[in-house]
């Protein structure tokens, strides 16, 4: 007679050589869908019986134990997972306002985003439409300036106000 552990090392030869022995497709999706009709999933030994809404649900595992709050404050607070501090922090020359080194600041930018826009709207009423753009280089002039004897030839807009003084001419 064999033993234990003898019987099961040829039942995994045996488990080996058969599944070597079968020849595998590439993955396919497998999709579960209720049966329509019920002789067919039951057999006939269970005939008399309806499939519940039970027998088309996808069991997941549950976990045997509970987590610690220990082990779970240890995975939430991970130095990995923690915002790192910053320490590249200045203040912006022009507003004063803090932002990071080798950033541009947000409420420069926001004043500068306003401005062009501005500027845009008042161009697209000129032209009157996307297609009627001019292929001219555009110079954009505020109250009290002039254009100057280069700037022939191109198209002037006109602003109603006085140039901000983040708004460089050149």
């Amino acid at each position: 007679m064999l033993c234990q552990n003898e019987s099961y090392r040829l039942h995994r030869k045996q488990v080996k050589t058969w599944l070597y022995s079968q020849t595998f497709h590439a993955p396919a999706l497998a999709v579960q869908v209720p049966v329509t009709v019920p002789e067919l999933a039951l057999g006939d030994a269970e005939m008399d019986e309806v499939p519940s809404f039970l027998d088309s649900i996808f069991w997941m595992a549950a976990p045997k134990k509970r987590r610690t709050i220990e082990v779970n404050r240890c995975r939430r607070r991970n130095p990995k997972k923690l915002i790192k501090v910053k320490t590249n922090i200045d203040m912006c020359p022009s507003c004063g306002h803090l932002k990071q080194k080798h950033v541009l600041c947000g409420f420069c930018y926001e004043k500068v985003h306003r401005e062009t826009a501005m500027i845009r709207g008042q161009i697209k009423a000129e032209e009157g439409g996307p297609f009627r753009a001019a292929t001219v280089e555009t110079l954009i002039l505020y109250e009290g300036e002039k254009p100057s004897a280069e700037d022939q030839g191109k198209r002037i807009i006109e602003r109603p106000r006085k140039r901000p003084s983040w708004f460089t001419l050149y």
